[in-house]
């Protein structure tokens, strides 16, 4: 008799987009019955912002506090059960879920937490928020988060990278020219998480005070910054920068490489997702599938990058490092 073998395979697409759905119909349901309980104890306008000492120094009308809260957690609720029917987006869809659990505890843990506070002071101006609480808002969405994750299912697991192509290929260059090679890649799926992510931290900063939403802020900047990168090569080596910034967050000069080529980049078997990503043996930026420079490294790791026109990038470097070799005595 063989031994049962574990079970592995993701759920349905109707069930993850239930799964997508419920953290944010349950914050609904949490808020409004929190809200339903504590109405005839609220002040208004409730107290929504908190500077840094706890004390209180925004307001907002009651009604528009719950109306808001409940279509902001209704709309990112919509839009996360609409990226999990998203065919391109299926190997994403456990980060998905991640996000859009902990979007939903983020949004709501603070805003009952306000509700709670002002219907306990009785007076808007009297009511305090202590540090304890903010990290509990962050504790519940790193909690949300795991359990969306886990829900999703399996993440594909790295698989060895296939052997680059013998012989890596070259660019005609005189010995008196220079060149220089450059594209822009990017992720539209990005730049909107990372647009929702400061949303969602924008809203808390306003409703739970300027420390709860930093985090969550900062981390969609970093998102939105790095969802369009302008990659170039030239004699100096390979570059990433922002493609709306001119200053480069990552420089490869032409001494750390020995050999550049071009090949096609599966983001989630190789790094688990989309990003600047690490693994054992390299790293890279992957900001979709297919083709892109895959850089091999003095001391044998390996850095990608997802590009279009990689095979020209790849075959300047190789001409550019043939140049360079003489004068480092390789």
């Amino acid at each position: 008799m063989k031994p049962a073998t574990p079970f592995t395979r993701p759920p349905a697409d109707s069930l993850r987009v239930a799964i997508a759905a419920f953290p944010f119909l349950v914050a609904v349901a949490v808020v409004v019955g929190v809200h339903h309980q504590t109405a005839d104890r609220l002040p208004d306008p409730l107290a929504t912002h908190f500077g840094a000492s706890g004390a209180a120094d925004g307001f907002t009308p009651a009604r528009g506090f719950l109306l808001g809260t409940v279509l902001t957690l209704l709309v990112l609720g919509a839009g996360c059960a609409v990226l999990t029917r998203v065919r391109r987006l299926a190997q994403a869809v456990p980060w998905v879920l991640a996000l859009g659990w902990s979007l939903a505890a983020l949004l709501a843990v603070p805003a009952c937490m306000t509700l709670l506070a002002n219907a306990e002071a009785g007076r808007a101006d009297a009511v305090r928020v202590p540090l304890w609480e903010v990290l509990l808002v962050v504790a519940a969405g790193l909690l949300a988060a795991a359990v969306g994750l886990w829900l999703g299912g399996p993440i594909p697991r790295a698989r060895p990278r296939p052997p680059g192509p013998q012989g890596a290929p070259r660019l005609a260059l005189g010995a008196e020219e220079s060149a220089g090679w450059t594209r822009t890649t990017g992720s539209p799926l990005l730049a909107v998480v990372g647009l929702l992510t400061c949303c969602a931290g924008l809203y808390l900063a306003f409703v739970a005070g300027p420390f709860a939403g930093l985090a969550l802020g900062a981390a969609g900047a970093l998102t939105g910054a790095l969802a369009s990168v302008r990659v170039t090569v030239d004699r100096r080596g390979l570059a990433l920068a922002p493609a709306l910034l001119p200053y480069a967050f990552r420089r490869i000069p032409l001494d750390r490489v020995t050999e550049a080529t071009s090949r096609d980049i599966d983001p989630f078997a190789e790094f688990g997702g989309w990003g600047y990503r690490f693994r054992a043996h390299g790293s890279g930026l992957v900001l979709r599938s297919g083709e892109g420079i895959a850089l091999r490294l003095r001391g044998g790791r390996e850095f990608v990058v997802t590009v279009d026109d990689a095979a020209t990038a790849a075959a300047l470097l190789n001409t550019l490092l043939d140049r360079a070799r003489p004068a480092r005595g390789d």
